[in-house]
């Protein structure tokens, strides 16, 4: 049964979408069966694997509205035990498509949508990553009703915890009312660069407010991770011997310990 991990953080620019993208990549190195699903409608951890809009007919759109079994729209990769089911600008009007089911249908529950198709494969990967938009729109919120765990990626750089209360009463309310077995995985400190006195103290006002939910692992501050999506690969593919890669690396396996293996 898959561990169902949301990245969730409503601050843009946080290094969210790459760290969906790398840590996915190297959990399936790391020999786990992984599947990640874009829950953005930019699509950037779609490109960021390769991926364009020819490449395939259905998305993530598609399955939460019920168009197309969600086996339908997964799409294996070319990197090792990695799958994706991609986003489109489709994703942008799923506000206005649930109003209109709700009206249709009194009983139509728009925040367990993404829950309810992961019943159907969730079983066949050891973990499930989910890229979410920087919000906490309804599709954020079905990420959330899905998911066992949310990572919360944090970038080492002044005003870091800005939104992260909100962010904290969103999981609350969900395990009140959706959710009871939601619980924060970790927060993950990234984008340090570490030449940067600010970095440091972020990292130490980080670690005092979240204490032993933060990650060990620290991602860094390059250009090799910065370029890496445009060339439709992740980090470990684009520059094995990169720092970050070994971060990615340390950052899969701690997720793996965390859960048992």
């Amino acid at each position: 049964m898959a561990k169902i991990i949301s990245l969730v953080n409503q601050k843009g620019g946080v290094g969210k979408t790459t760290t969906s993208i790398n840590l996915a990549a190297a959990l399936g190195k790391e020999g786990k069966k992984t599947l990640l699903i874009d829950l953005d409608p930019q699509g950037n951890a779609s490109n960021g694997l390769g991926l364009n809009n020819s490449d395939f007919e259905n998305d993530i759109y598609d399955v939460i509205t019920g168009t197309c079994p969600i086996k339908d729209a997964i799409i294996k990769t070319k990197f090792k035990n990695l799958s994706i089911i991609p986003a489109t600008i489709n994703l942008a009007g799923i506000d206005v498509e649930f109003v209109k089911k709700m009206l249709e249908d009194t009983t139509f529950r728009q925040n367990e949508q993404l829950r309810n198709a992961l019943a159907e494969i969730k079983d066949k990967y050891d973990f499930i990553i989910i890229d979410c938009q920087p919000s906490l729109g309804i599709s954020t919120m079905n990420a959330l009703v899905a998911s066992n765990s949310v990572l919360i990626p944090v970038q080492c750089e002044y005003y870091a915890l800005e939104g992260i209360t909100q962010l904290l009463n969103s999981i609350i309310l969900v395990q009140n009312n959706m959710n009871p077995d939601l619980r924060i995985e970790g927060v993950l400190l990234t984008m340090l660069d570490g030449r940067t006195n600010i970095g440091l103290e972020i990292i130490e006002e980080v670690r005092k407010c979240f204490k032993s939910k933060v990650f060990n692992t620290i991602i860094p501050r390059l250009v090799r991770l910065v370029e890496a999506p445009s060339h439709g690969k992740p980090i470990s593919d684009y520059d094995p011997t990169s720092r970050a890669t070994l971060a990615y690396q340390n950052l899969a396996k701690e997720v793996i310990s965390r859960n048992g293996d």
